[in-house]
């Protein structure tokens, strides 16, 4: 399907000439814009599956390009680089090089999920978005984000405790992507709970600070949950064939030893 947005056309693809005359008619400027034809040279067939096998990404090969996820999203409506249906295009297409010119804004897809209601085929465009990024993090074309940092830490307390501490993930996330704990934001809402809560309620949430609290019987559901994870991150590395880049790594880098002599 042709690119039917403006802004998406590259401008070092656009090309004009400020002196031309064909047949005797002068056709210079504006009137000898021409688009550059795109060559893809790595080109890229297996990156929908490799999508299409991390969480959220199972429904891509239903999108039939209506753009009802574009049209109904946040972040487009205020930076229209941010575009899902592009991407999913891209990605569909196997045009990998184009989709990495826009790494570095995928992830800013705040979950709101308009996209989703939007969408008439259940892409869940917004699962898409989070498992491109991932995809992104996981081939190490971009740093880990934020939001992917935050779910880790989300997940591996309720995986280990089966609660979910506030506190505690706070200064988690904080500590793992280098934030200071003093923020002005967090100080204000702190002064506010101690004004408006109830001191039982301040005194549970202050002691889960100090004492890690565990629901009962926990420990076969944490085993449980945990081989469960094991085996998905598994099957997605496979499914990427990230366990091959390791082994070729290694194969490269693996000393030669001397050739015994004759």
């Amino acid at each position: 399907m042709p690119i039917h947005e403006e802004h998406l056309i590259r401008p070092e693809n656009i090309k004009t000439k400020e002196n031309l005359v064909i047949d005797g008619i002068d056709v210079s400027g504006h009137w000898s814009t021409f688009i550059e034809s795109r060559v893809v040279t790595d080109y890229n067939e297996a990156i929908e599956d490799e999508i299409a096998a991390l969480p959220g990404g199972e429904h891509i090969h239903r999108c039939w390009q209506c753009g009802s996820c574009t049209n109904s999203c946040t972040v487009n409506a205020v930076n229209a680089d941010f575009n899902p249906r592009y991407w999913i295009y891209l990605i569909r297409m196997g045009m990998e090089s184009e989709l990495l010119r826009d790494k570095d804004i995928i992830w800013q897809c705040v979950s709101c999920n308009k996209c989703t209601y939007a969408c008439p085929r259940d892409v869940f465009p917004e699962g898409v978005m989070k498992a491109t990024s991932h995809w992104l993090e996981l081939k190490g074309h971009t740093p880990k984000s934020p939001s992917m940092v935050f779910d880790e830490v989300f997940s591996e307390q309720v995986i280990e405790t089966g609660k979910i501490e506030e506190g505690r993930i706070i200064r988690s996330f904080f500590k793992r992507t280098g934030q200071p704990l003093m923020q002005d934001w967090l100080v204000e809402m702190v002064k506010r709970m101690v004004l408006k809560l109830p001191v039982k309620m301040l005194f549970t949430l202050g002691l889960a600070n100090f004492v890690r609290p565990r629901t009962s019987n926990w420990g076969g559901a944490r085993d449980a949950i945990k081989e469960y994870a094991a085996e998905k991150h598994a099957e997605q590395r496979q499914a990427l064939g990230l366990d091959e880049l390791v082994e070729m790594a290694k194969q490269e880098v693996k000393p030669r030893l001397p050739e015994a002599a004759e």
